[in-house]
């Protein structure tokens, strides 16, 4: 918002990816005269099941997750970059989230982590009416298609685009398909 106001602009289209879509929500919903419209790429308000809400992960696997990254950084980003990138058929995508992994600083890799999955955002959604595009890969483990629809009936005014692209990293995955999502709804919008 600050970057905005320093910038002097008016109805951001605001593009996030994964956590940082959620961001952008919160930010809309602080200041939504800022704001015309939301694309959200993989978004996931809460990354934990309960209670018939399919978040893709139990709390012990959140747990786990937390505890590899506490003890061994590089082994986490080594195991946890393939299923986040999930294209095993293209290595070279998961090699270069890996990379970019291990070249975070393990302090704030796990101060990120612990508060990216642990954060429940979904009292958010509800009475939030600026046009947002939901963008969901057709085969994502950190943000199953389930949380798509899920965020798709709460959000008024969205529209939900899956797409053939799989993995959590679409615009690494499926640029073409990410970018012509995006443009037909922005085309739509104007």
């Amino acid at each position: 918002m600050e970057i905005i106001d320093a910038l002097s602009l008016k109805k951001v289209i605001f593009v996030g990816h994964s956590v940082s879509a959620m961001v952008g929500l919160i930010a809309a919903r602080k200041r939504p005269d800022l704001f015309k419209s939301l694309v959200m790429v993989g978004p996931s308000p809460c990354d934990i099941d309960s209670d018939g809400y399919v978040g893709g992960f139990s709390q012990d696997q959140i747990e786990e997750l937390m505890d590899l990254l506490e003890s061994n950084h590089l082994g986490w980003s080594g195991a946890m970059a393939p299923v986040i990138m999930g294209n095993p058929d293209r290595p070279v995508l998961a090699e270069e989230l890996t990379e970019s992994f291990c070249r975070t600083d393990p302090e704030i890799a796990r101060h990120f982590a612990r508060t990216t999955f642990l954060s429940d955002c979904r009292h958010l959604l509800q009475g939030f009416d600026i046009p947002t595009l939901i963008l969901q890969c057709s085969s994502d483990v950190i943000a199953p298609v389930e949380v798509g629809e899920y965020m798709h009936r709460r959000l008024a005014n969205s529209s939900l685009v899956v797409m053939k692209a799989t993995g959590h990293c679409p615009n690494l995955s499926a640029p073409r398909e990410t970018i012509a999502a995006i443009a037909n709804f922005l085309a739509k919008a104007a």
